[in-house]
């Protein structure tokens, strides 16, 4: 059983940034892949970025290409979020999750966090 734990999210202005850190549990976080989704109110959750077991090949959601960075610390059982320049569409419950299957931007992770709340004002 993995746990995750989202937090580093709050209240920014536009153009501000921002860092969530996923914790988890569990000593086989390195063989997890991680991502990081979220949820907009009235909305359907998103995906927002990808990151393998190994820390390669990031993969990114066209409407946060080039803001965000996932990244991950496998000794830490951590992984991250660096979020710039941010917007107000940005604003949303943001959900880590893990699998030890490649789900890449599928909402079939099977493993997720209870989310953190991200405003940004205009």
């Amino acid at each position: 059983q993995v746990q995750l734990v989202e937090s580093g999210g709050g209240l920014v202005q536009a153009g501000g940034s921002l860092s969530l850190s996923c914790a988890t549990s569990g000593r086989t976080f390195g063989r997890y892949d991680m991502g990081w989704f979220r949820q907009a109110p009235g909305k359907e959750r998103t995906f927002v970025a990808a990151i393998s077991w190994s820390g390669g090949n990031p993969y990114y959601a066209d409407s946060v290409k080039g803001r965000f960075t996932i990244s991950r610390d496998n000794a830490a059982n951590t992984v991250y979020l660096q979020m710039n320049s941010l917007k107000p569409e940005d604003t949303a419950v943001y959900y880590c999750a893990a699998d030890p299957v490649k789900r890449w931007d599928t909402p079939l992770y099977n493993y997720w966090g209870q989310g953190t709340q991200v405003t940004v004002s205009s």
